[in-house]
């Protein structure tokens, strides 16, 4: 991150940290190198997605599987794409043959100093349970790309908050399988 010199941490936890900038007051983790996120695709054309309560929302979330970089000690120096396919395996339980970078931007550039780095997971095969770490309650869905949109509005129906970037990683299952 740039520091321009009128950075100020006004507070700070065990995971983040609030931050100003002059008058505009952002959150920044800590302790991390980076961000993945995984747009799973299967050979038989699903997007594999994660659902986890989230505290902040007080609300089950879908999402797209994703995780942290360098938080593991003697990891701080792990590769994005290592990161990706641990990250991958631990919550879906499968394993990418291919994981194509496919784009790297801000998440919530008004709320937070977050960048996520996402790949397109293809050639996938099941190599384990998923579900998360012990700190985690993740439930995987296989949805069929073809009717990605109809299942989110359900979901979403039944109080699930759904999150935005499902809808931008469809850009790049175009093609696939």
């Amino acid at each position: 991150m740039k520091d321009t010199g009128d950075r100020t941490v006004v507070w700070e936890g065990r995971y983040i940290r609030a931050v100003t900038r002059g008058k505009w007051e952002f959150a920044e983790r800590k302790n991390i190198t980076g961000i993945v996120g995984m747009i799973p695709v299967t050979d038989r054309g699903h997007v594999v997605l994660v659902e986890q309560f989230r505290p902040a929302l007080d609300a089950r979330v879908v999402e797209l599987p994703a995780g942290l970089v360098g938080d593991i000690p003697g990891e701080e120096d792990e590769a994005l794409v290592t990161a990706a396919q641990r990250e991958l395996i631990e919550e879906t339980g499968y394993r990418a043959a291919s994981m194509e970078r496919v784009f790297h931007g801000a998440a919530s550039a008004g709320m937070c100093a977050e960048q996520i780095t996402f790949f397109l997971a293809t050639g996938l095969e099941k190599v384990g349970p998923g579900g998360g770490d012990a700190s985690e309650d993740i439930t995987v869905h296989d949805v069929p790309l073809g009717d990605l949109l109809d299942w989110l509005d359900r979901r979403a129906a039944e109080g699930l908050v759904i999150d935005v970037k499902i809808y931008s990683a469809l850009y790049f299952c175009r093609g696939v399988s």
